[in-house]
């Protein structure tokens, strides 16, 4: 049997390609997640449970199935126990008897796939934070020292170190409000 699995993430939000992808292959079965978050993967578990030897589960990307390279061997060796096999399509994997890669087509799937589940997380913690209210980056200067460099910048009686010095501004962040 066919089995795909899906879940979202940062390019198919919504599984769109993901199910388009299942019904190339003729997926018998498809197990989509309600949400992206690598807890509460229930769906996974349902899969896990139910599959059967020679059953051949089918993914878009490595990433979609695991968040890291310990689930991931986790997760290959759950399937190699119960006999089934994995296809990861964009990777080009397919782990079907008689398959061999090269070290190298390995090395390069699974440093994509930790870059993949690194990029995830990080996207996550940014979007977690900006929820809270919370700003990535520099933290801005405070606009009185921003006004009163400029005022010092144009009264042309300050150098530019007098400037960074009584205000803290750099140069370069002070030639930027300017353009603006």
């Amino acid at each position: 049997m066919r089995i795909g699995y899906a879940r979202a993430i940062e390019e198919d939000l919504d599984c769109q390609k993901q199910r388009a992808l299942f019904e190339e292959f003729g997926c018998d079965v498809i197990h989509i997640e309600s949400h992206s978050s690598p807890k509460q993967r229930t769906e996974l578990d349902r899969m896990l449970d139910a599959v059967a030897p020679g059953d051949r589960i089918i993914v878009m990307k490595l990433h979609v199935l695991a968040d890291s390279t310990r689930q991931l061997v986790d997760l290959v060796e759950a399937l190699e126990e119960k006999s089934a096999f994995l296809h990861a399509v964009k990777e080009n994997i397919d782990i079907a008897k008689g398959t061999s890669f090269s070290f190298l087509e390995i090395a390069k799937s699974i440093a994509e796939f930790q870059s993949d589940a690194i990029s995830a997380k990080t996207k996550a913690g940014l979007s977690e934070a900006k929820q809270k209210g919370m700003h990535a980056g520099r933290p801005r200067k405070p606009d009185a020292n921003v006004k009163k460099a400029i005022e010092m910048y144009k009264s042309k009686s300050y150098s530019l170190a007098e400037i960074k010095e009584q205000t803290g501004i750099s140069k370069s962040t002070l030639y930027r409000y300017l353009e603006n």
